[in-house]
């Protein structure tokens, strides 16, 4: 799923990365656990797997990610996340195949939506929407 239907204006916490070589996922994990409002174990769940996949994606495909965001919409339960990244290439959902190509199949499962937007300056943000009580 993509467009442009982010929900930019929502409120932010912001994460910055290096683009080293090994993504840091426990960090973002971490990260993403300390930072939600309280909400069930299945959704902190869901959002820390959908941001970790966004950054990794990031790493694998466009030299790192730069930021991660987080907005939450506490009067509707509506969730951002979004990854900065230094490529101008939209993603791609692949087939899966061996241990590869699950990571935007697992975005798409578990997001309300998700896409990417161009940035101003070069790269993209990749966004995903997850609703605190499903999808």
């Amino acid at each position: 799923m993509s467009g442009n239907n982010s929900g930019e204006d929502a409120p932010a916490l912001l994460l910055d990365l290096a683009p080293d070589h090994v993504p840091p996922l426990v960090e973002v994990r971490q990260w993403a656990a300390r930072t939600l409002p309280p909400a069930g174990p299945d959704f902190v769940s869901d959002v820390q797997l959908v941001a970790t996949e966004l950054v990794s994606n990031a790493y694998e495909h466009a030299g790192g990610a730069r930021r991660v965001r987080l907005g939450y919409d506490k009067d509707t339960g509506r969730l951002l996340v979004e990854v900065e990244d230094g490529s101008s290439d939209p993603p791609v959902r692949q087939e899966a195949g061996g241990f590869r190509g699950r990571g935007l199949a697992l975005v798409d499962a578990l997001a309300h939506a998700w896409g990417s937007r161009p940035r101003a300056g070069g790269g993209k943000t990749v966004w995903a929407v997850l609703m605190a009580g499903g999808r």
